[in-house]
């Protein structure tokens, strides 16, 4: 089945940037939309933003990645990345890949990646 790694996490300042990629492997995603949530303890798991994967390049970002994120896509890498800038404390959280069909077919989670924003 469909397997998503993502990598780049990290400690990071505030104000900092970072980016953060998701390898989609082992499977072809029709009618998908790639993107990523965001996890803080004891809470659920908090839109952050996607991306259409097959059919076009339609982009949707939460109210909080708005103006200071990035979400796009290189389907020869079969990869998705979240550009970060201006990073503040109430960003960290464990960022998760995540697939969500647009027609009901199956998602799939990534196992998370830690960015902690602190000084």
């Amino acid at each position: 089945q469909v397997q998503l790694v993502e990598s780049g996490g990290g400690l990071v300042q505030p104000g900092g940037s970072l980016r953060l990629s998701c390898v989609i492997s082992g499977g072809t995603l029709s009618a998908y939309d790639v993107g990523w949530y965001r996890q803080t303890p004891g809470s659920g798991r908090e839109f952050v933003a996607h991306i259409n994967w097959s059919g076009g390049s339609t982009t949707y970002y939460s109210d909080s990645a708005k103006g200071r994120f990035t979400i796009s896509k290189d389907n020869a890498k079969n990869t998705v990345y979240l550009h970060m800038k201006s990073l503040k404390p109430e960003d960290t959280a464990i960022y998760y890949c995540h697939a969500d069909s647009t027609l009901g077919s199956p998602s799939y989670w990534g196992q998370g990646t830690k960015v902690p924003v602190s000084s």
